[in-house]
């Protein structure tokens, strides 16, 4: 039993990034079928306002939850928030090519589609965020 401990404590952060990284993925498939597949809104421009709306999410939840990153000043918060969206929209940029190749490219249904490339999304933003974005002691 204490072995156990012993891991979860050690990955607490990898354990946490998986699950708050699992909510921010399931935050963006949720609006993306609520436009694309409800509101019948194109696939692209769907992707944007679920990659936005799952960028938002990601930033608060990341910040308390996973890295419980402090910020004493609104320069620093914003230094933050600015490199999050930053490397969230190098992400984003693979996501929305991935989107178009799945979807456009090899014909797969958007649903899918999207499904498939957060798997990649979610490795990328759990570098970016634990190497250039919420260092500690910095």
């Amino acid at each position: 039993m204490m072995k156990i401990k012993e891991l979860v404590n050690k990955y607490a952060e990898v354990i946490s990034y998986l699950i708050f990284g699992g909510l921010t993925t399931v935050v963006n498939i949720i609006v993306f079928y609520l436009f694309d597949s409800i509101l019948d809104v194109h696939y692209l421009f769907a992707n944007a306002i679920a990659i936005i709306a799952s960028i938002l999410f990601a930033f608060f939840t990341n910040k308390k939850y996973v890295f419980k990153s402090s910020t004493p000043t609104v320069k620093l918060w914003l230094k933050e928030f600015s490199l999050f969206v930053s490397f969230r929209l190098l992400s984003a940029v693979f996501d929305m090519g991935s989107m178009w190749l799945l979807v456009d490219g090899l014909e797969l249904n958007t649903n899918i589609a999207k499904i498939i490339t957060q798997f990649i999304v979610v490795v990328l933003n759990y570098a970016f965020s634990k190497f250039f974005i919420f260092k500690q002691g910095e």
